[in-house]
């Protein structure tokens, strides 16, 4: 089993989409991450879900998540709502991390440890300079368990 065994069509989003338009894609389409394309639609990074809901949650929340209990309903959802206009490069990491991009022969092994080594949620498969699109840890995890 190969890459493009498992490669399917996947959304994509720019560094200026707006974090509402890709939570919106994230929750619509229940996918795990998405794709961060340059301009030519090249691969430029993964953004997996919980990086967008870093952005919402804060900082001493995630330092302390006990003290998450403490917040009512209504300062969540005011949170959430304050990052709506906020940007996807705003959600990446500051420091650049390993790109998860691997080829159609890429065997299910190599893109595993490629997810695991990278911590991505999703890998993209490019062929001869052209995004085709990605694989993602739950076909790979279909696949492995049904062989």
């Amino acid at each position: 089993m190969r890459a493009r065994d498992l490669v399917t069509d996947f959304p994509t989003v720019t560094l200026d989409t707006s974090i509402a338009a890709a939570a919106r894609l994230l929750a619509q389409q229940r996918l795990p991450g998405l794709i961060v394309v340059d301009e030519q639609g090249m691969p430029l990074s993964v953004l997996p879900g919980t990086q967008v809901l870093r952005l919402a949650v804060p900082d001493y929340c995630q330092e302390d998540p006990a003290l998450a209990r403490v917040v009512d309903e209504e300062h969540a959802d005011r949170f959430l709502r304050s990052v709506a206009d906020r940007t996807v490069r705003e959600a990446l990491p500051p420091r650049p991390r390993e790109l998860p991009i691997t080829d159609p022969d890429a065997t299910l092994l190599e893109m595993a440890a490629l997810m695991a080594r990278t911590r991505s949620p999703l890998v993209a498969v490019v062929d001869d300079g052209q995004l085709i699109g990605a694989v993602t840890l739950q076909a790979l995890l279909d696949r492995a368990v049904s062989a």
